[in-house]
């Protein structure tokens, strides 16, 4: 389905389009923060792979375009087609993946090589491959003390794109996954929203991954 949004897009600002799949904690914190005075992007679209995702709910309270259309029984390639040319159609400069459970076909990434962020709940480039709560499931058995969320560049090698920005949580003695995960999901809406302005204007660039911390969080 698609739905005509309500806002207007200003010309002066960058256009976004955030892929999601589930409730939207992350899009709403870009969302709101794109309506604070000054900001240098509007959300002009969210699209995911969930028709029943409850971001749409949301986006679309907050007249936001939307788009949704399930993967189910359709070729990757296909799906992100279709993804894609929402996107386009929002007149998107860039894609944000913003708990996307989907892995993108390596020539739909290329196309948008350097335009495109994912917000990942590791320190990447620890437990580098999983969607939550597998991440802190593996940073609960490797006994780390540290944890975190990674926002960085998507590339077609899986999550090791140039890192952007981190944020840092202490993991306790009594922690589960499911605990890790809403400290997750707080730090992570907060470090996407105040990123995603650095990125645009320039002011904070990727840098590369550092193997060496791979078994570290």
């Amino acid at each position: 389905r698609a739905i005509a949004g309500r806002r207007r897009i200003m010309p002066d600002k960058a256009r976004v389009a955030v892929f999601v799949s589930g409730r939207g904690t992350n899009m709403a914190a870009l969302l709101y923060a794109s309506r604070l005075p000054g900001c240098p992007y509007e959300i002009g679209l969210v699209a995911s792979n969930d028709p029943e995702a409850e971001a749409l709910t949301l986006a679309e309270a907050e007249g936001v375009a939307t788009f949704a259309l399930s993967h189910k029984g359709m070729k990757r390639a296909e799906h992100d087609a279709a993804m894609e040319q929402a996107a386009l159609d929002a007149s998107a400069q860039y894609i944000v993946l913003a708990g996307y459970m989907r892995i993108l076909t390596p020539e739909f990434v290329r196309r948008w090589e350097g335009r495109m962020l994912n917000i990942h709940p590791s320190l990447l480039p620890a437990f580098a491959g999983g969607m939550a709560p597998e991440p802190q499931a593996a940073a609960l058995r490797a006994g780390v003390k540290i944890s975190g969320c990674t926002v960085h560049v998507v590339t077609d090698d899986l999550d090791a794109g140039p890192i952007v920005a981190q944020a840092e949580y202490p993991v306790l003695d009594d922690d589960t996954s499911e605990s890790l995960m809403v400290r997750m999901f707080e730090r992570g809406a907060e470090l996407l929203a105040r990123t995603l302005p650095a990125w645009d204007s320039g002011e904070l660039t990727g840098k590369p991954q550092d193997d060496s911390l791979a078994t570290h969080s």
